[in-house]
């Protein structure tokens, strides 16, 4: 059922990047002088094969998916939240909903299960693999199908972004307990110990985050035969971790710009650049975020974030506020002068 992880990347465009280099050389500004703004501007005309990229047309999807590992007490909220928010998103009360609209992107919110279950929510899209997964304390977190379902959703939300012509894809998140599994996903793939990466999540306190830390080393014994990275995605996952997953190959497998959002995404991005190495050129990212293991996944994967605001809302809200910079920036690079056209003198 994974056969379609086996189709390569798309290669950025490099005639693109040449030409939105040049054209960067000629704007009237010391050579530069904008900093990130520039490279990111030439970034993104590699990844949409156009010297002056735009970033018009954004579509922003939030998974949501209860984890089995809630029981833990690895969370400072009641597991019920989850299915809450998805009414919250679809009601506009969310941080994401509200900055989509002030955004004018598109929110795609996808419900994979949730033991709160809110029915039928008008805005909310209902790909039902289970009420959550398995505990990832005591053994595997997803079955191999539940893993193939949760994969697809994400590829099926970039599908739906590619049809409306979306210019970047966000991914973002909703789970209760999902940085406690994101963080023993990470630990993995990197090797490390959950000491290095677990933090407070949604603000445990010092007794809670060791709870948390002790629960990641249970689970991680628990699953100590996952060694592949899709193995340690079944074992380790959650369905929305596995959604983000399958989300940013497609995005690169289709050419499209991916924004990653927080710790949580990123550790999706980590096991997707796991899987298909070629899609890290795809991947930007918009933040760090102020959960403990975030700056080891960014180390990992070479991300250069754009903002730094002590965020770790998740729900793809840093992402949002990233956009922003990537529309001035092409802004910028696509209305800029040159030095020929307002009759500056070149240094």
């Amino acid at each position: 059922m994974k056969h379609w992880l086996a189709t390569p990347a798309r290669v950025p465009d490099a005639a693109a990047a040449e030409a939105a280099t040049l054209r960067q050389a000629t704007l009237t500004k010391p050579p530069g002088s904008l900093g990130r703004l520039e490279s990111l501007a030439v970034q993104l005309a590699a990844l949409q094969g156009r010297e002056r990229p735009r970033v018009d047309v954004v579509w922003i999807a939030v998974f949501a998916g209860d984890h089995g590992v809630a029981v833990e007490g690895v969370s400072a909220f009641p597991q019920v939240v989850t299915g809450e928010m998805l009414r919250n998103f679809a009601l506009g009360g969310a941080a994401i909903s509200v900055l989509a609209r002030a955004l004018n992107a598109t929110l795609d919110v996808v419900s994979l299960g949730t033991v709160n279950d809110p029915g039928d929510v008008a805005g909310v899209r209902r790909e039902i693999i289970a009420p959550s997964t398995a505990n990832i304390a005591e053994g595997p977190a997803m079955t191999d199908a539940q893993l193939d379902a949760a994969l697809i959703t994400g590829v099926r939300s970039v599908e739906r972004a590619v049809a409306a012509d979306a210019q970047v894809f966000i991914g973002g998140d909703m789970g209760i307990g999902n940085t406690a599994v994101a963080s023993a996903l990470a630990c993995a793939l990197l090797g490390e110990s959950p000491d290095v990466l677990v933090g407070a999540g949604t603000g445990l306190d010092q007794a809670g985050i060791a709870r948390k830390a002790a629960t990641i080393e249970r689970a991680l014994r628990a699953n100590a035969a996952a060694i592949t990275p899709l193995e340690c995605l079944r074992c380790l996952g959650g369905f929305e971790i596995a959604a983000l997953t399958g989300a940013f190959v497609a995005a690169a497998q289709h050419g499209m710009p991916v924004l990653v959002d927080g710790f949580i995404t990123s550790v999706a991005a980590l096991a997707a650049v796991a899987l298909r190495p070629d899609v890290r050129p795809w991947l930007m990212f918009a933040h760090r975020s102020q959960e403990r293991g975030h700056a080891r996944v960014l180390a990992a994967l070479g991300g250069e974030p754009l903002l730094d605001l002590q965020l770790r809302l998740g729900e793809a809200s840093g992402a949002a506020l990233a956009v922003p910079l990537l529309r001035l920036a092409c802004t910028l690079h696509g209305s800029m002068a040159t030095f020929a056209e307002a009759g500056v003198s070149e240094a």
